[in-house]
């Protein structure tokens, strides 16, 4: 380990805030390329003579691909550091893009032919953006000091959710100029840009980045045992072997927060999957307007999370790590229960409209402080955390698209709102086991 100087003195250099902008910017972009099926949806289900049963599978096989890949891509951030697997990943990310304008249309093939390209390709694009939040969450690990990790947290979360109303609004504009498939090919591009300039800019150990003073990095390593220390002196391929995998899958805490989160995110995949096509097909609004309603949903969901990183943060830093990220979780999850059931049974259309807007700000408070919690579980292994808690929340996600259409088409879409307010219930209940002040490794 190298040996730290004094560096009260002087004033710590930026570059981790900056590491952070290129991650939200990352984090925005994943979502403004991930969710255009989902505002493409009406035009593309008509286009290719598909029905809503079979668009869930479409949208399943999206979080089947994101689901599988999280262990491996928690695992590959660990391993081979932040750097090299972001950069890749968004390359990839322009490329499957691209892969989704090419699916054949009616007059080429049969319906069963269409299903199923556009079921392999959208699985190959949950796949390719599997690894992000794991590798986020290890690169907040390694620039940030510990304490402070919900904000950054909840910043990318905030890019997700920017990068997702930017794309209500956009792609149904760009498919209205322009068709779907030549939309598609024109964001594309969005994932090659990024992935490029992270590789240049970013470093898996602040010590390694040239524009890190001294300063900067005794903040940054502060607060860390001479065995975090030893990992980022280390080369990027730390956490390999089975070992830190079995430790986590192992661990009470870690598997009860991801079951919390997963039923947390239910609700964030009824938002993600369906939230749109019902505006246009329950509620009867243009695809233009719909846009600019999901937009504003979205909108709120970055300003919740960004909140909710802040408040974690200041929390934690009162009463610690075990009741600092179980507040915000609480009371988000709490008042989303009750803005669901107002979107799901109030008779006024513009009133439940306007709970299920609010409902996404409610949704995201909660996503830095389940973010910081399995960092601080995880410790050096915060990746493998990673990956073992994103696997979970997309595991429902194959579980809300298709259960959603079943209890939407058999027992009205009442019935699908609702039951969402049965699983967030549940995830409260089970985040009040959870002991995030015990680390993996103690």
């Amino acid at each position: 380990m190298k040996t730290m100087i004094n560096s009260s003195l002087a004033r710590p250099s930026s570059v981790r805030w900056r590491i952070l902008a290129i991650l939200v910017m990352m984090s925005f972009i994943s979502y403004f390329l991930r969710t255009n099926l989902s505002f493409a949806g009406p035009q593309m289900m008509g286009d290719l003579g598909l029905t809503e049963i079979q668009w869930g599978y479409v949208l399943a096989a999206f979080t089947a691909g994101y689901t599988v890949l999280q262990f491996p891509g928690g695992l590959l951030g660990d391993r081979f550091g932040p750097r090299r697997v972001l950069a890749a990943i968004a390359v990839l990310w322009a490329v499957m893009t691209v892969a989704t304008s090419l699916v054949p249309g009616q007059d080429a093939s049969s319906v069963a032919v269409i299903l199923g390209a556009l079921v392999v390709v959208r699985f190959l694009v949950g796949a390719t953006h599997a690894p992000i939040f794991p590798v986020v969450n290890a690169s907040v690990v390694r620039w940030f000091p510990p304490g402070n990790w919900a904000l950054p947290l909840g910043l990318t979360s905030t890019g997700l959710t920017l990068g997702g109303a930017t794309a209500a609004i956009v792609v149904p504009l760009l498919i209205s100029h322009y068709g779907w498939r030549t939309a598609f090919v024109l964001i594309a591009p969005l994932g090659l840009v990024i992935g490029v300039f992270w590789w240049w800019y970013a470093r898996d150990n602040p010590r390694d980045h040239p524009a890190v003073n001294e300063a900067e990095a005794e903040l940054i390593l502060d607060g860390r045992d001479d065995r975090q220390l030893d990992s980022l002196e280390e080369s990027p391929e730390i956490g390999q072997g089975p070992s830190p995998w079995l430790q986590v899958l192992k661990n009470r805490d870690v598997m009860l927060l991801t079951v919390s989160y997963a039923f947390m995110n239910f609700v964030f995949y009824f938002v993600f999957n369906w939230f749109f096509i019902y505006l246009v097909e329950v509620r009867g609004f243009s695809a233009t307007d719909a846009g600019f309603v999901a937009s504003a949903q979205w909108i709120a969901g970055s300003i919740g999370a960004t909140l909710g990183g802040w408040w974690c943060d200041r929390l934690c830093r009162r009463f610690g790590m075990r009741w600092g990220v179980r507040w915000p979780i609480i009371i988000g999850m709490g008042i989303s229960i009750l803005l669901l059931l107002v979107g799901a049974l109030h008779p006024n259309a513009f009133v439940a409209v306007t709970a299920m807007v609010l409902l996404f700000f409610f949704n995201q408070l909660c996503e830095g402080p389940y973010w910081a919690a399995s960092v601080a579980i995880g410790g050096r292994h915060a990746g493998a955390a990673g990956g073992v808690l994103n696997t979970g929340a997309n595991a429902m996600g194959i579980v809300n698209g298709l259960l959603v259409p079943w209890l939407a088409l058999g027992f009205g879409w009442n019935v699908a709102i609702g039951s969402a307010a049965v699983f967030t219930l549940i995830g409260i209940g089970l985040m009040l086991l959870v002991r995030a002040d015990r680390p993996v490794e103690q």
